[in-house]
Protein backbone atom coordinates (compact mmCIF):
# COMPACT_ATOMS: atom_id res chain seq x y z
CA UNK A 1 0.00 0.00 0.00
CA UNK A 2 1.55 3.27 -0.55
CA UNK A 3 2.51 6.05 1.62
CA UNK A 4 -0.80 8.60 1.85
CA UNK A 5 -0.36 12.74 2.76
CA UNK A 6 -2.45 11.37 6.39
CA UNK A 7 0.55 8.55 7.00
CA UNK A 8 3.67 11.22 7.20
CA UNK A 9 4.10 10.11 10.30
CA UNK A 10 8.28 10.19 10.71
CA UNK A 11 10.46 13.48 11.68
CA UNK A 12 11.68 15.21 9.05
CA UNK A 13 15.00 14.61 7.97
CA UNK A 14 18.06 17.53 8.27
CA UNK A 15 17.54 17.46 4.11
CA UNK A 16 14.01 18.50 4.39
CA UNK A 17 14.86 20.83 7.31
CA UNK A 18 17.36 22.34 5.52
CA UNK A 19 15.24 22.89 1.91
CA UNK A 20 12.14 24.47 4.31
CA UNK A 21 14.79 26.80 5.99
CA UNK A 22 16.02 28.08 2.34
CA UNK A 23 11.93 28.41 1.22
CA UNK A 24 11.70 30.92 4.82
CA UNK A 25 9.74 28.06 6.29
CA UNK A 26 11.28 28.60 9.82
CA UNK A 27 9.15 28.11 13.33
CA UNK A 28 7.40 31.65 14.77
CA UNK A 29 5.58 32.66 17.57
CA UNK A 30 4.06 36.13 17.19
CA UNK A 31 3.25 35.82 20.99
CA UNK A 32 7.19 35.73 21.81
CA UNK A 33 8.04 38.61 19.76
CA UNK A 34 4.87 41.07 21.18
CA UNK A 35 6.09 39.47 25.08
CA UNK A 36 9.88 40.64 23.82
CA UNK A 37 9.20 44.40 22.24
CA UNK A 38 7.11 45.18 25.10
CA UNK A 39 9.04 43.72 27.67
CA UNK A 40 12.01 45.88 26.29
CA UNK A 41 9.64 48.99 26.10
CA UNK A 42 8.24 48.49 29.60
CA UNK A 43 12.00 48.22 31.26
CA UNK A 44 13.15 51.20 29.48
CA UNK A 45 10.01 53.13 31.02
CA UNK A 46 11.34 52.10 34.32
CA UNK A 47 14.66 52.78 34.16
CA UNK A 48 14.46 56.07 32.14
CA UNK A 49 10.58 57.34 32.54
CA UNK A 50 11.21 60.22 34.46
CA UNK A 51 14.06 61.40 32.11
CA UNK A 52 11.82 60.62 29.11
CA UNK A 53 8.92 62.57 31.17
CA UNK A 54 11.00 65.68 31.50
CA UNK A 55 11.99 65.57 27.78
CA UNK A 56 8.46 65.47 26.81
CA UNK A 57 7.52 68.51 29.27
CA UNK A 58 10.04 70.55 27.79
CA UNK A 59 9.23 69.37 23.87
CA UNK A 60 5.44 70.53 24.54
CA UNK A 61 6.89 73.92 26.56
CA UNK A 62 9.29 74.82 23.08
CA UNK A 63 6.30 73.89 21.28
CA UNK A 64 3.50 75.70 23.00
CA UNK A 65 5.87 78.76 23.29
CA UNK A 66 4.96 81.60 21.15
CA UNK A 67 6.96 83.45 19.18
CA UNK A 68 6.39 87.12 17.74
CA UNK A 69 9.18 87.08 15.68
CA UNK A 70 7.99 84.39 13.56
CA UNK A 71 5.21 86.44 12.44
CA UNK A 72 6.92 89.71 10.93
CA UNK A 73 9.30 86.61 9.44
CA UNK A 74 7.01 83.87 8.21
CA UNK A 75 10.36 82.36 6.35
CA UNK A 76 11.27 81.09 9.56
CA UNK A 77 8.48 78.59 10.07
CA UNK A 78 10.05 75.89 8.24
CA UNK A 79 13.29 75.77 10.33
CA UNK A 80 11.00 75.88 13.39
CA UNK A 81 9.10 73.09 12.17
CA UNK A 82 12.33 71.06 11.35
CA UNK A 83 13.38 71.86 15.20
CA UNK A 84 10.62 70.57 16.86
CA UNK A 85 10.39 67.05 14.76
CA UNK A 86 13.95 66.56 15.11
CA UNK A 87 13.56 67.52 18.78
CA UNK A 88 10.28 65.03 18.86
CA UNK A 89 12.56 62.71 17.01
CA UNK A 90 15.18 62.39 19.60
CA UNK A 91 12.60 62.26 22.31
CA UNK A 92 11.29 58.71 21.08
CA UNK A 93 14.69 57.66 19.56
CA UNK A 94 15.58 55.70 22.88
CA UNK A 95 12.10 53.80 22.85
CA UNK A 96 12.41 53.55 19.14
CA UNK A 97 16.36 51.87 19.49
CA UNK A 98 15.10 49.51 22.15
CA UNK A 99 12.25 48.22 20.40
CA UNK A 100 13.86 47.38 17.41
CA UNK A 101 16.71 45.38 19.16
CA UNK A 102 14.21 43.66 20.56
CA UNK A 103 12.55 43.08 17.32
CA UNK A 104 15.84 41.92 16.22
CA UNK A 105 16.61 39.64 19.09
CA UNK A 106 13.11 37.82 19.39
CA UNK A 107 13.81 35.32 16.35
CA UNK A 108 16.53 33.96 17.73
CA UNK A 109 15.08 32.81 20.71
CA UNK A 110 12.95 30.63 18.24
CA UNK A 111 14.19 29.47 14.91
CA UNK A 112 16.93 32.07 14.44
CA UNK A 113 17.29 34.43 11.67
CA UNK A 114 17.16 33.62 8.27
CA UNK A 115 17.66 35.04 4.77
CA UNK A 116 15.86 33.27 1.69
CA UNK A 117 15.94 34.54 -1.49
CA UNK A 118 12.89 32.24 -2.19
CA UNK A 119 10.48 33.82 0.38
CA UNK A 120 10.51 36.54 -1.89
CA UNK A 121 9.84 35.66 -5.17
CA UNK A 122 5.87 35.58 -5.82
CA UNK A 123 3.74 32.42 -5.16
CA UNK A 124 0.84 32.61 -7.87
CA UNK A 125 -0.35 29.97 -6.30
CA UNK A 126 -1.67 32.09 -3.02
CA UNK A 127 -4.12 34.04 -5.51
CA UNK A 128 -5.96 31.02 -5.75
CA UNK A 129 -9.68 31.45 -4.14
CA UNK A 130 -10.37 28.32 -2.89
CA UNK A 131 -6.71 27.70 -1.47
CA UNK A 132 -7.30 30.71 0.47
CA UNK A 133 -10.04 29.36 1.90
CA UNK A 134 -8.58 26.36 2.52
CA UNK A 135 -6.10 28.27 4.88
CA UNK A 136 -8.94 30.23 6.25
CA UNK A 137 -10.53 27.61 7.75
CA UNK A 138 -7.67 25.19 8.81
CA UNK A 139 -6.46 24.31 12.10
CA UNK A 140 -3.90 26.39 12.35
CA UNK A 141 -6.05 29.13 11.14
CA UNK A 142 -8.76 28.41 13.93
CA UNK A 143 -5.98 28.18 16.54
CA UNK A 144 -4.28 31.48 15.49
CA UNK A 145 -8.09 33.40 15.67
CA UNK A 146 -8.64 31.88 19.39
CA UNK A 147 -5.19 32.86 20.59
CA UNK A 148 -5.87 36.46 19.13
CA UNK A 149 -9.14 36.27 21.12
CA UNK A 150 -7.71 34.53 24.18
CA UNK A 151 -4.66 37.55 23.75
CA UNK A 152 -7.07 40.09 23.73
CA UNK A 153 -9.08 39.36 26.98
CA UNK A 154 -6.33 38.20 28.78
CA UNK A 155 -4.47 41.55 28.24
CA UNK A 156 -7.47 43.52 28.55
CA UNK A 157 -8.32 42.12 31.76
CA UNK A 158 -4.82 42.91 32.99
CA UNK A 159 -4.60 46.02 31.94
CA UNK A 160 -8.15 47.02 33.37
CA UNK A 161 -7.23 45.63 36.52
CA UNK A 162 -4.10 47.68 36.81
CA UNK A 163 -5.80 50.73 35.84
CA UNK A 164 -8.83 50.37 38.29
CA UNK A 165 -6.11 49.87 41.10
CA UNK A 166 -4.31 52.93 40.53
CA UNK A 167 -7.19 54.93 39.78
CA UNK A 168 -6.64 57.04 42.85
CA UNK A 169 -3.46 58.00 41.35
CA UNK A 170 -4.68 58.86 38.13
CA UNK A 171 -7.22 61.15 39.45
CA UNK A 172 -4.56 62.90 41.67
CA UNK A 173 -2.26 63.15 38.48
CA UNK A 174 -4.67 66.44 37.36
CA UNK A 175 -3.70 68.18 40.65
CA UNK A 176 -0.04 67.40 40.92
CA UNK A 177 2.50 70.30 39.14
CA UNK A 178 3.52 69.29 35.73
CA UNK A 179 6.92 67.68 35.99
CA UNK A 180 5.68 65.50 39.01
CA UNK A 181 2.61 64.69 37.47
CA UNK A 182 4.29 63.57 34.19
CA UNK A 183 6.76 61.44 35.56
CA UNK A 184 4.61 59.87 37.74
CA UNK A 185 2.29 58.81 34.94
CA UNK A 186 5.18 57.26 32.89
CA UNK A 187 5.47 55.34 36.30
CA UNK A 188 2.30 54.25 35.95
CA UNK A 189 2.17 53.52 32.51
CA UNK A 190 5.13 51.30 33.16
CA UNK A 191 3.66 49.31 35.63
CA UNK A 192 0.41 48.46 33.41
CA UNK A 193 3.16 47.57 30.91
CA UNK A 194 5.10 44.64 33.14
CA UNK A 195 1.59 43.27 34.12
CA UNK A 196 0.99 43.32 30.49
CA UNK A 197 4.21 41.82 29.31
CA UNK A 198 3.77 39.14 32.40
CA UNK A 199 0.63 38.45 30.46
CA UNK A 200 2.25 38.15 27.26
CA UNK A 201 4.82 36.15 28.48
CA UNK A 202 2.28 33.44 29.78
CA UNK A 203 0.82 33.51 26.61
CA UNK A 204 4.05 32.89 24.61
CA UNK A 205 5.10 30.32 27.20
CA UNK A 206 1.96 28.53 25.90
CA UNK A 207 2.45 29.44 22.35
CA UNK A 208 6.09 28.35 21.89
CA UNK A 209 5.61 24.62 22.10
CA UNK A 210 2.66 24.62 20.04
CA UNK A 211 5.07 26.28 17.15
CA UNK A 212 7.39 24.12 17.38
CA UNK A 213 5.07 21.04 17.29
CA UNK A 214 3.03 22.33 14.56
CA UNK A 215 6.19 23.21 13.12
CA UNK A 216 7.65 19.54 13.24
CA UNK A 217 4.22 18.27 12.02
CA UNK A 218 3.89 20.10 8.80
CA UNK A 219 7.95 18.50 7.59
CA UNK A 220 6.92 15.23 8.77
CA UNK A 221 7.31 12.94 6.20
CA UNK A 222 6.56 9.42 4.66
CA UNK A 223 8.64 6.46 4.20
CA UNK A 224 8.37 6.46 0.78
CA UNK A 225 9.53 10.13 0.64
CA UNK A 226 12.35 9.11 3.04
CA UNK A 227 13.60 6.50 0.35
CA UNK A 228 12.99 8.82 -2.75
CA UNK A 229 15.03 11.35 -0.67
CA UNK A 230 17.56 8.94 -0.06
CA UNK A 231 17.88 7.78 -4.06
CA UNK A 232 17.96 11.47 -4.93
CA UNK A 233 21.12 12.59 -2.32
CA UNK A 234 22.82 8.88 -2.41
CA UNK A 235 21.76 7.17 -5.53
CA UNK A 236 19.78 4.60 -6.74
CA UNK A 237 20.47 1.05 -4.77
CA UNK A 238 20.67 -0.48 -8.55
CA UNK A 239 22.81 2.00 -9.59
CA UNK A 240 25.14 1.92 -7.07
CA UNK A 241 25.56 -1.90 -7.29
CA UNK A 242 26.46 -1.78 -10.79
CA UNK A 243 28.72 0.96 -10.25
CA UNK A 244 30.44 -1.23 -7.46
CA UNK A 245 30.44 -4.19 -9.99
CA UNK A 246 31.95 -2.02 -12.64
CA UNK A 247 34.66 -0.48 -10.39
CA UNK A 248 35.30 -4.39 -8.78
CA UNK A 249 35.47 -5.63 -12.24
CA UNK A 250 38.63 -2.88 -13.38
CA UNK A 251 40.63 -3.65 -11.01
CA UNK A 252 40.42 -7.32 -11.29
CA UNK A 253 41.11 -6.67 -14.98
CA UNK A 254 44.10 -4.61 -13.58
CA UNK A 255 45.26 -7.09 -11.69
CA UNK A 256 45.25 -10.00 -14.24
CA UNK A 257 47.29 -7.69 -16.51
CA UNK A 258 50.06 -7.73 -13.66
CA UNK A 259 50.01 -11.33 -13.77
CA UNK A 260 52.37 -11.45 -16.59
CA UNK A 261 54.85 -9.17 -15.13
CA UNK A 262 54.86 -11.86 -12.01
CA UNK A 263 57.86 -13.95 -11.18
CA UNK A 264 56.27 -17.05 -9.61
CA UNK A 265 52.26 -18.25 -9.29
CA UNK A 266 52.12 -19.68 -5.50
CA UNK A 267 49.01 -22.27 -5.80
CA UNK A 268 46.65 -24.37 -3.12
CA UNK A 269 46.65 -26.34 -6.17
CA UNK A 270 43.19 -24.98 -7.00
CA UNK A 271 41.19 -22.90 -4.46
CA UNK A 272 44.15 -20.27 -4.16
CA UNK A 273 46.80 -18.74 -6.49
CA UNK A 274 49.05 -15.61 -5.20
CA UNK A 275 51.17 -14.19 -8.17
CA UNK A 276 54.62 -12.69 -6.57
CA UNK A 277 56.94 -10.34 -8.37
CA UNK A 278 60.27 -9.63 -7.21
CA UNK A 279 62.98 -6.69 -8.48
CA UNK A 280 66.04 -7.11 -6.98
CA UNK A 281 67.27 -3.66 -5.79
CA UNK A 282 64.15 -1.97 -5.99
CA UNK A 283 62.06 -3.86 -3.02
CA UNK A 284 63.49 -5.00 0.16
CA UNK A 285 61.01 -8.27 -0.70
CA UNK A 286 58.38 -9.82 -2.85
CA UNK A 287 55.40 -8.25 -3.93
CA UNK A 288 51.76 -9.93 -4.47
CA UNK A 289 50.53 -8.34 -7.38
CA UNK A 290 47.45 -10.72 -8.18
CA UNK A 291 45.40 -13.19 -5.98
CA UNK A 292 42.41 -14.88 -5.56
CA UNK A 293 40.39 -17.73 -4.40
CA UNK A 294 38.36 -20.63 -6.86
CA UNK A 295 37.38 -18.77 -10.36
CA UNK A 296 39.63 -15.95 -10.18
CA UNK A 297 42.43 -18.69 -9.24
CA UNK A 298 41.82 -20.58 -11.82
CA UNK A 299 42.19 -16.94 -14.24
CA UNK A 300 45.27 -16.06 -12.73
CA UNK A 301 46.78 -20.18 -13.57
CA UNK A 302 45.56 -19.79 -17.25
CA UNK A 303 47.50 -16.36 -17.28
CA UNK A 304 50.09 -17.75 -16.00
CA UNK A 305 50.42 -20.54 -18.33
CA UNK A 306 49.73 -17.94 -21.30
CA UNK A 307 52.81 -16.22 -20.31
CA UNK A 308 55.14 -19.09 -19.11
CA UNK A 309 54.93 -18.26 -15.42
CA UNK A 310 55.90 -21.28 -12.98
CA UNK A 311 53.00 -22.46 -10.86
CA UNK A 312 54.62 -23.71 -7.49
CA UNK A 313 52.20 -25.66 -5.43
CA UNK A 314 52.35 -25.18 -1.84
CA UNK A 315 49.11 -24.98 -0.25
CA UNK A 316 49.86 -23.72 3.34
CA UNK A 317 51.72 -20.91 1.63
CA UNK A 318 49.52 -19.70 -0.82
CA UNK A 319 46.94 -19.59 2.13
CA UNK A 320 49.19 -16.99 4.31
CA UNK A 321 49.86 -15.32 1.56
CA UNK A 322 46.16 -14.66 0.51
CA UNK A 323 45.29 -14.06 3.84
CA UNK A 324 48.04 -11.83 4.96
CA UNK A 325 49.00 -9.71 1.94
CA UNK A 326 47.25 -6.71 0.27
CA UNK A 327 47.55 -6.24 -3.35
CA UNK A 328 51.19 -4.76 -4.28
CA UNK A 329 52.05 -4.87 -0.93
CA UNK A 330 55.44 -6.63 -0.15
CA UNK A 331 55.09 -9.99 2.16
CA UNK A 332 55.67 -10.10 5.66
CA UNK A 333 58.74 -11.00 7.77
CA UNK A 334 57.77 -14.30 8.74
CA UNK A 335 57.17 -15.20 5.49
CA UNK A 336 60.82 -14.50 3.98
CA UNK A 337 62.20 -18.14 4.29
CA UNK A 338 58.74 -19.77 2.69
CA UNK A 339 59.10 -17.60 -0.17
CA UNK A 340 62.80 -17.81 -0.76
CA UNK A 341 62.78 -21.09 -1.09
CA UNK A 342 60.42 -20.57 -3.56
CA UNK A 343 61.88 -18.01 -5.82
CA UNK A 344 65.32 -19.82 -5.31
CA UNK A 345 63.48 -22.68 -7.08
CA UNK A 346 62.30 -20.19 -9.90
CA UNK A 347 65.88 -18.68 -10.77
CA UNK A 348 67.52 -22.22 -10.78
CA UNK A 349 64.69 -22.90 -13.09
CA UNK A 350 65.51 -19.11 -15.45
CA UNK A 351 69.37 -20.53 -15.21
CA UNK A 352 68.88 -24.58 -15.89
CA UNK A 353 69.82 -25.17 -19.22
CA UNK A 354 69.83 -29.21 -19.11
CA UNK A 355 71.27 -32.14 -17.07
CA UNK A 356 69.62 -32.25 -13.85
CA UNK A 357 66.25 -30.29 -13.66
CA UNK A 358 65.91 -27.98 -10.27
CA UNK A 359 63.81 -29.97 -7.72
CA UNK A 360 60.67 -28.17 -6.77
CA UNK A 361 60.64 -27.23 -2.91
CA UNK A 362 58.49 -29.00 -0.20
CA UNK A 363 57.54 -25.81 1.66
CA UNK A 364 56.43 -27.11 5.15
CA UNK A 365 53.51 -25.28 7.60
CA UNK A 366 53.60 -21.35 7.86
CA UNK A 367 52.08 -18.91 10.32
CA UNK A 368 48.59 -18.07 8.83
CA UNK A 369 48.65 -21.25 6.51
CA UNK A 370 46.49 -23.44 8.56
CA UNK A 371 43.40 -24.94 6.07
CA UNK A 372 40.24 -23.30 5.96
CA UNK A 373 37.67 -25.23 9.30
CA UNK A 374 35.37 -28.11 7.77
CA UNK A 375 31.66 -26.96 7.18
CA UNK A 376 29.57 -28.33 9.64
CA UNK A 377 27.94 -31.39 9.63
CA UNK A 378 24.26 -31.13 8.16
Amino acid sequence: MSDSAEEKTLPATEKRKREARERGQLPRSRELSTAVVMGAGAALMIGFGNTLGSRALSFMQNALRFDAARLDDPSRLPAAIGEAMLAGLLMVAPIMFATFFAALVAPMLIGGWNLSSKALQPDFSRLNPITGLGRMFSTNSLVELAKSIAKFLIVGLIAGISWWGSRGELLGLGVEPSTQAIGHGVGLVASTFVWMCAALGLIAFIDVPWQLWSYAKQLKMSRQEIKQEYKQSEGSPEVKGRIRRLQAELSQRRMMEKVSSADVIVTNPTHYAVALKYTAGKNRAPVVVAKGVDTVAAAIRERAAEHRIPLVEAPPLARALYRGCDLDEEIPARLYAAVAQVLTYVFQLRAWRGGERPTIPKVGDVPGGEPDPAPPAA
